[in-house]
């Protein structure tokens, strides 16, 4: 039976050992240690070396590590000093633009990567790095900085870079990517309806700076009663007869169909 995939992905400052370990408590499928914008340049060492401690052994969730991006001064000290650790379970690499940078990290480590894309140029190259090498497990917006670069004031205005992105992994054969982080953590009504348009668009999941938000999160991307009803009849159908076919209802089903019948099947499981 195929493992429900995560939804929830909460960020926690690497400089800030105590919030990382409330995160690890907090309901998350996977914690994201942050070692770039969530940590000042004084004390990027010091986040670097607390983060290394506490992956020096296996931790209750899986948790990634939000690296600085290699062209900074910071990069290739994280990737050295984090990619032994057996508590690691995963690479989050921003600013990529080009496949090399997954190319490159692909050698130095054997830690599963993932690829932030945060410009236009990165967006346009989103198939090219989502098919860089089979070490990277998935790719995702950065919205913050990839609508600066766009000069976009409306949220409406990433719609288009957000499909792109979607399209580019589900091409390379990579899950569905998750959203970016809501940033008001108050305006959960707000994460609500962002989720939801998230969902529509194809993504997967959603990153949170806080925990009140992971409930939010979860119940936006799991499947409704009657979406659950739809696919196990979807499910049971191709079970008694193999190939396409028409459901009694007058729906028409094929291979396409059954699988994201059991995509929602699998999702459901976590209710």
């Amino acid at each position: 039976m195929t493992a429900a995939p995560p939804l929830t992905w909460l960020y926690a400052p690497g400089d800030r050992p105590h919030v990382v370990a409330r995160a690890l408590t907090a309901g998350a499928d996977v914690v994201v240690v942050d070692l770039e914008d969530a940590v000042a340049p004084d004390r990027k060492a010091y986040a670097r070396t607390a983060t290394a401690e506490l992956l020096g052994e296996p931790q209750p969730v899986p948790v990634h590590v939000r690296v600085n991006a290699l062209g900074s001064p910071w990069g290739e000290q994280d990737i050295a000093a984090l990619s032994p650790a057996p508590g690691l379970s995963g690479l989050r690499v921003p600013k990529v633009t080009y496949p090399a940078v997954i190319t490159h990290l692909a050698q130095r480590t054997t830690a599963g990567l993932y690829a932030l894309l945060e410009t236009a140029l990165a967006v346009e190259q989103a198939y090219a790095v989502a098919t860089a090498h089979p070490s990277l497990r998935g790719i995702a917006l950065g919205e913050a900085d990839l609508r600066a670069d766009l000069g976009v004031r409306d949220d409406a205005g990433l719609d288009w870079s957000r499909s792109r992105v979607v399209v580019a992994a589900r091409a390379a054969g990579l899950p569905p990517p998750a959203q970016s982080v809501h940033p008001d953590v108050r305006d959960l009504d707000g994460l609500a309806a962002s989720c939801a348009h998230g969902r529509a668009l194809g993504f997967l999941g959603r990153g949170a700076i806080h925990p009140r938000q992971l409930p939010v999160i979860e119940r936006a991307f799991l499947p409704t009663e009657q979406e659950i009803e739809e696919a196990e009849t979807i499910v049971k159908a191709a079970a008694t007869q193999q190939g396409a076919q028409a459901l009694p209802d007058g729906r028409f089903i094929d291979t396409a169909v059954v699988t994201a019948a059991q995509r929602t099947l699998s999702l459901a499981r976590r209710r």
